[in-house]
């Protein structure tokens, strides 16, 4: 009989799938662009199937195009009975991202069901490896996470975050319904837990020389596009003090946003990503300026003071330089607390495999937001070199990807083998 814990993922195996999955849509700069739906990420899912058909597991596939490995437990209990503990992340990548977002924690999962079939583990849960659709957010964000939580509304496909025609040409291009994904909801007792694996995205780890990061709690976001309102003038023949210039204002926010950041609120971050300009000529004074923003904080309280902290500030800013602002609220995720069963089974793998471990907040959003709220979520960090992510300079070192993939497997076990998580 198998000493489980003396199980291990096959480090070969692994790095042979990851570098095969990294030369769908390679940019030959050393990252990948598969936005969501398009025809790279479509190529890595059906090399997804492909690898799962080989492992002799069960492929599926739900109304909100997820895709999955399926492992039914070998409990003596039907395994139509038994909850399912998902483990997974997501193949589609920003524009121009880098090889590990996503695809690790998807490979690592499909490793660890490969490891239990092979070795005939005997679980009180069924395992499932996901890769969920549209994490990214090209078309909608969190999709496919989102659809199995029950959080997923017609209204958010109607109008999504990417455009109408680029959500319809997707599905289109991957065969699937619109309606499908509002009907592919999961009930709450069908899961057991999920896990994930997932590359840092910071410095943290590398800076306390620490192996594994065990996320407590996932940031809220809120974005906004904000609206600077003034008058077209000659610039010119134009006063600097008759002017309502909106970029005066629109700059003045995006300044001042960093320095309420860095002044009161030193867990959180703030980002303009965007501004547009109009009417857009060197020689007119700007009408009107949008900014797109977002927001990042750790916990309710911090969130919801922020969020007040810097509408108020674009607030006084248009009023400062004579300006209307318009402000539409785009959407947010609440702060997200991780679950203790999962940060213990994760702290208890550490252990057993001798690694050490560190506490951390993620500041970035992840499938595991959504999926909090109907099942108790996990997820560990493995280093980011120089901290870079979402760029071809995103890098982990092969023995950290391995050591995040043998605690999943034990962080998984630990959960599979409770009947009552």
């Amino acid at each position: 009989m198998i000493n489980v814990r003396e199980l291990r993922i096959n480090p070969a195996r692994l790095r042979a799938d990851f570098d095969a999955l990294a030369q769908i849509g390679a940019t030959g700069d050393g990252g990948i662009h598969r936005p969501a739906l398009s025809d790279a990420h479509l190529s890595a899912r059906k090399w997804f199937r492909e690898q799962i058909e080989k492992a002799n597991l069960e492929f599926r596939m739900d109304g909100a195009g997820n895709h999955s490995a399926f492992l039914a437990c070998q409990s003596p209990i039907s395994n139509l009975q038994s909850p399912t503990l998902l483990l997974g992340s997501h193949l589609d990548s920003v524009p121009n991202g880098g090889r590990f977002d996503g695809a690790l924690g998807v490979l690592c999962a499909l490793e660890v069901l490969r490891v239990v079939k092979e070795n005939q583990v005997t679980l009180a849960m069924n395992l499932e490896a996901m890769d969920f659709t549209d994490e990214e957010g090209t078309l909608v964000g969190l999709l496919g996470s989102a659809a199995i939580a029950g959080h997923l509304r017609a209204e958010h496909l109607q109008n999504p975050r990417g455009g109408r025609d680029a959500w319809e040409q997707g599905i289109a291009r991957a065969g699937l319904i619109e309606k499908e994904f509002l009907n592919a909801t999961r009930p709450r007792e069908s899961l057991g837990g999920y896990l994930e694996v997932h590359i840092e995205q910071g410095k943290r780890l590398a800076n306390a020389r620490k192996q594994i990061g065990i996320v407590t709690d996932i940031v809220g976001i809120a974005s906004y596009r904000l609206t600077f309102i003034g008058r077209a003038d000659h610039a010119g023949s134009t006063t600097m003090e008759d002017r309502r210039d909106a970029a005066q204002g629109a700059s003045a926010f995006t300044l001042a946003a960093r320095e309420i950041v860095l002044r009161d609120f030193s867990r959180c971050v703030a980002n303009v990503g965007k501004m547009e300009f109009a009417p857009g000529a060197f020689n007119i004074v700007p009408a009107r300026v949008i900014v797109s923003f977002e927001l990042r904080a750790p916990t309710a309280d911090e969130f919801a003071r922020l969020d007040a902290a810097l509408i108020a500030r674009a607030r006084a800013e248009a009023a400062r330089f004579d300006l209307e602002l318009q402000i539409e609220f785009l959407g947010k995720h609440t702060p997200t607390p991780m679950s203790e069963h999962g940060q213990l089974a994760i702290r208890d793998a550490c252990d057993a495999l001798g690694l050490s471990a560190m506490p951390l907040v993620s500041g970035a959003g992840h499938d595991a937001q959504n999926l909090a709220a109907v099942c108790p979520v996990g997820m560990i960090f493995v280093p980011s070199v120089a901290g870079a992510s979402h760029s071809a300079r995103e890098l982990t070192e092969w023995k950290d990807c391995v050591n995040g993939a043998n605690v999943l497997l034990h962080a998984a076990l630990r959960l599979a083998r409770q009947p009552n998580l």
